[in-house]
């Protein structure tokens, strides 16, 4: 094959269809990010061992709260939380590719960058979906979280969809910061705006500025239409 045959068959190839994304791309993000045993942890196992710990304790779990008791507000705020660590997680692993070379190789290939982000942010929300389904499942089975029964299925959809948003915040991150503090300072964002949207602490035990704060933090929201 001689070299103007080479040069027109390199020009006559098109793209990909979507980009070069495809299925089964996201199936192997996801496998990849499932091999991080701190996201694990922190994203599927806390929030199940903080709704144990905080949403069964009998003192407080049957009292009413909108449609719903005390044991499934602890519920849908550590799914909340869960969610929104996982999401972002998600997103900020692209600090890590750029550090280890991965984005660079990635740029030889057809993958547009569309594609990548919209690849990140798949990922990110089918670790959200897994951190929502743990908490609701053990929620379920302990048998203290109680309201109606559309509220399980629309309730986790809130969370789930509203975990986006930190898939977002996630890329922004890992776009913006380097790798070696990215988690880190996800993580201490995470739980200051847990803490400020009332996820940890009932905001009517804030002081009156901070719960006048509150409804301007990001989790404020999701949270309250959950309750309604």
């Amino acid at each position: 094959m001689t070299v103007e045959s080479t040069l027109a068959a390199a020009l006559e190839r098109r793209p990909p269809p979507l980009g070069g994304f495809t299925v089964t791309i996201v199936r192997l993000e996801v496998r990849r990010l499932l091999r991080n045993r701190r996201t694990l942890i922190l994203a599927l196992i806390m929030p199940v061992i903080f709704f144990l710990s905080f949403g069964l304790n009998t003192s407080y779990a049957t009292d009413k709260v909108g449609h719903g008791n005390e044991s499934a507000f602890v519920m849908i705020s550590m799914a909340l939380y869960g969610a929104v660590y996982a999401t972002a997680s998600g997103g900020a692993m692209v600090s890590i590719e750029r550090m280890s070379g991965w984005s660079r190789q990635l740029r030889v290939t057809p993958l547009s960058p569309v594609a990548y982000i919209v690849i990140k942010m798949l990922t990110a929300l089918v670790l959200g979906a897994g951190a929502v389904g743990a908490v609701y499942t053990v929620g379920l089975l302990t048998q203290k979280a109680s309201m109606p029964a559309y509220l399980w299925v629309t309730t986790a959809l809130c969370v789930w969809i509203g975990s986006l948003v930190f898939a977002a915040l996630g890329l922004f991150f890992g776009y913006l910061l380097p790798s070696e503090n990215i988690l880190q300072i996800i993580g201490v964002t995470l739980i200051l705006c847990s803490f400020l949207g009332g996820l940890f602490v009932p905001l009517k035990q804030f002081p009156s500025a901070l719960q006048q704060l509150a409804p301007y933090t990001p989790l404020y929201g999701p949270l309250c239409v959950n309750l309604m």
